[in-house]
């Protein structure tokens, strides 16, 4: 917290409202050598006098202890800049669930695919259809794994690390 850089904004702001140290003083019940104190950065006031000068001034408490204004611009590129993360996460997790949907999706029309390869298993069944049988069986063995994998801690890691295989930022 720089005090001098506090103090030149406190007096900014006296100067602001075109009155005296002595005027500043009056109002806060204390005297104009310690607005003097303030406005050199020799001393700050107390806390509840902050607020109150705050008040006094229209400025938020954060501005008074920073020694200036946010501006109204820095605001707004602020309040964009958190939009724009909002947004890319949002996109991120609606990828994410689409991603999800799709691999649930996969594993029930190949445990609907198994069920009824089990249920119209012919007398005499061909390589092939064992084969079909085989691979519906996998697969839907295999979803609730890679359904856990995906929605575990790891599942960022492995992104992560693809990304950097593939080069993407």
């Amino acid at each position: 917290m720089d005090q001098q850089k506090i103090g030149n904004f406190m007096k900014t702001l006296r100067k602001e409202k075109g009155i005296t140290q002595e005027q500043f003083a009056e109002k806060l019940n204390v005297a104009r050598r310690t607005v003097s104190r303030w406005e050199t950065g020799t001393n700050m006031p107390d806390l509840a006098v902050l607020i109150e000068i705050a008040d006094f001034y229209q400025v938020e408490l954060r501005e008074l202890l920073d020694g200036e204004r946010r501006s109204e611009l820095m605001n707004q590129e602020t309040k964009e800049t958190v939009l724009k993360v909002a947004d890319f996460s949002n996109e991120e997790k609606e990828k994410f669930t689409r991603n999800m949907n799709r691999v649930f999706l996969m594993g029930c029309i190949f445990a609907a695919g198994l069920i009824s390869l089990i249920l119209l298993e012919p007398e005499k069944p061909s390589g092939l259809y064992g084969f079909a049988e085989g691979v519906c069986m996998g697969v839907c063995a295999g979803m609730p794994f890679i359904g856990l994998l995906f929605t575990s801690k790891h599942a960022k890691k492995l992104r992560d690390a693809k990304h950097r295989l593939l080069g993407i930022k």
